[in-house]
């Protein structure tokens, strides 16, 4: 099968929709498959081009056994509201021509990856033009966010878009998205159901996974020293959905505790703004980015893993760093809402607390803090979790047949399932693992181990780029 994927960002981003997209990319080569990708060059999460790479310029470059060609895009240094739909817009129409290069190659399936829905409707010309299906995964709904969250304003402005968006939505031959929740948004904005299905952000088992030894970090870090500290850890994207400020708060008001740390390890544009805020407190360590080699190290850390949230998020976004965070084996503290899919996460198998609420997210950190051995029951729940619905071989094989079957190369009768009647198994929608057999998981998981792993734990000198040398600093 041909498949070519549309998306903004691509490895050797580290984090995000990127290293999703990469994984997905080289596990469906190694299942025989001829993969393209268009892309911008990597950004992501620093906003700054890595080096290496120029902002202006079209490249292609095989990588991992995908071919993958990159767009020029302009990556502003604060990504504000305005100036992100210029950089939306930029890759949107730098993507055009090598669209339409494309039709030659004729691709069996074109799919597009979300945000940047500007880019959509380039993919659904050449699909119309090609004769190949069409595909829209949505990692994140921007249009819903940017007003929400308060990065664009105006009532005008929101009835346009998202206009704009129910018209694009409703061409796709298939729509997925990572939770239940998000597909049912997708069918309230006029999406077919049995156009629908769920594809979860996926996490390697077997190379994120609890340690048998402390993490090197700690010594690193030099936090065992006078008495061992109980590290709260945060690793990812520093923006403005991530509500770090809340973190902030609950640092300084923790920093009479002498055995609780926070380190703070991430890049992205609240990151200036958080340093700031943690000024002078003696229990807050910040690192940049780590390589995707040491991810595991980096997450086995944490003897308590936060994920604050704003309240407007809600299930417009499901964080991909929950995946790492479960696998790991570690307690989690979540913000969320109860009736949210994160809620419904974590709260059987971690603590969850309401958005916004600092009191509630200290209380729920000093409490776990006091109790190892309920942190311990916890990380044994979140990790036997990870192990049955997030695994990589059941996530990513049951997308293969998917697409197999949309391509026409397979039996599987497509667009027959509606996620909000499905019945999961082991916890994957029923829309993914309702098309993938025992026979084709089986067979995919020694391929998603060469393939989606190799993006994690592969080449280190190519992983390197963007993610910076361990360079923790104490702020003082």
């Amino acid at each position: 099968m041909r498949l070519l994927i549309v998306g903004l960002n691509y490895a050797p981003e580290l984090t995000g929709t990127g290293k999703y997209t990469a994984e997905m990319a080289e596990a469906l080569v190694a299942q025989g498959h001829e993969v393209r990708v268009i892309c911008g060059q990597p950004y992501y999460p620093q906003w700054q081009v890595a080096d290496g790479y120029r902002a202006w310029r079209y490249r292609s470059e095989q990588r991992l056994g995908v071919r993958v060609l990159r767009v020029p895009l302009w990556v502003p240094r604060v990504p504000t509201g305005v100036k992100r739909l210029l950089h939306l817009a930029s890759f949107a129409l730098a993507a055009l021509p090598v669209l339409a290069a494309q039709l030659r190659w004729r691709p069996h399936v074109v799919m597009s990856i979300a945000p940047s829905l500007m880019s959509a409707p380039g993919a659904l010309l050449l699909a119309r033009a090609s004769g190949a299906k069409t595909w829209l995964h949505i990692q994140d709904y921007e249009v819903d966010a940017a007003f929400e969250l308060g990065v664009i304003h105006g009532t005008r402005a929101r009835r346009f878009a998202l206009a704009i968006e129910r018209t694009l939505l409703a061409r796709f031959d298939v729509v997925s998205s990572l939770s239940e929740k998000m597909v049912e948004r997708a069918v309230l904005k006029g999406v077919d159901p049995l156009k629908t299905c769920g594809l979860i952000n996926w996490v390697d088992t077997r190379v994120i996974a609890p340690l048998p030894h402390v993490s090197s970090y700690r010594q690193l870090l030099g936090l065992d020293l006078p008495v061992r500290q109980t590290v709260v850890l945060y690793a990812g994207n520093m923006g403005a959905k991530q509500g770090l400020d809340i973190l902030a708060e609950a640092a300084q008001a923790l920093a009479r505790r002498h055995d609780i740390h926070f380190v703070f390890c991430g890049n992205g544009p609240a990151q200036a703004q958080l340093e700031q805020r943690c000024a002078g407190a003696p229990n807050c360590h910040f690192m940049p980015l780590q390589p995707a080699q040491r991810l595991n190290e980096l997450l086995n850390l944490a003897d308590i893993h936060v994920l604050p949230q704003r309240g407007g998020a809600a299930d417009l976004v499901m964080p991909s760093k929950l995946g790492g965070m479960l696998a790991s084996g570690r307690a989690i503290v979540a913000m969320a809402c109860p009736g949210t899919e994160l809620f419904d996460v974590v709260a059987p198998r971690g603590v969850v607390v309401p958005p916004e609420d600092v009191t509630a997210l200290v209380a729920a950190i000093e409490a776990l803090a006091a109790d190892p051995a309920r942190r311990i029951a916890l990380g044994l729940a979140a990790r036997d979790y990870a192990e049955r619905t997030l695994s990589s071989a059941r996530v990513l094989g049951g997308l293969n047949a998917r697409l197999r079957a949309l391509a026409g190369q397979d039996e599987v009768t497509v667009g027959s399932v509606d996620l909000s009647n499905s019945t999961a198994v082991d916890g994957v929608p029923g829309g993914i693992a309702g098309s993938l057999t025992a026979g084709q998981a089986s067979g995919l998981t020694g391929a998603v181990s060469g393939g989606a792993s190799a993006n994690a734990s592969g080449d280190a000198a190519e992983e390197q780029v963007g993610a910076g040398r361990l360079e923790p600093t104490q702020v003082e």
